[in-house]
């Protein structure tokens, strides 16, 4: 048995290490955003509505990660996914959240306080 959860680890690692990149709501947003076309650092801080600093740490985990490229005009990065199929990624993730309706958001583990909250909120009151 030892065997096999080596073999997955080897195997999965990539698969992993691509939903940590993604996992942070910052750098979800990010993504979103580029996939309406290339932004600048500053039209991302104006937008998210972030420090320029937390910006630009989360670009460049992305760009670590291979999903996001810049190239340079002048003084400035634009910045840009750098696979489409990221996107494709992201589409069949919310299919997959539409068809199991709140049970990922009320996951005990890596669930949204929000929808946790708001599932309490539903039991206490009585109107199930």
């Amino acid at each position: 048995m030892a065997m096999m959860q080596e073999v997955d680890r080897e195997t999965l690692g990539p698969a992993v290490a691509l939903f940590r990149g993604l996992a942070d709501p910052v750098r979800l947003a990010i993504v979103r955003r580029l996939a309406d076309g290339e932004a600048r650092v500053v039209d991302l801080v104006k937008e998210l509505g972030l420090a320029q600093s937390t910006v630009s740490a989360h670009l460049a985990c992305l760009r670590d990660c291979g999903l996001v490229e810049f190239r340079a005009q002048g003084r400035q990065s634009f910045y840009s996914l750098t696979r489409m199929e990221l996107m494709d990624l992201l589409a069949a993730a919310e299919t997959l959240l539409a068809a199991t309706g709140q049970a990922v958001a009320l996951c005990p583990t890596y669930g949204t306080t929000d929808a946790k909250d708001a599932s309490r909120n539903k039991e206490g009151s009585g109107d199930e």
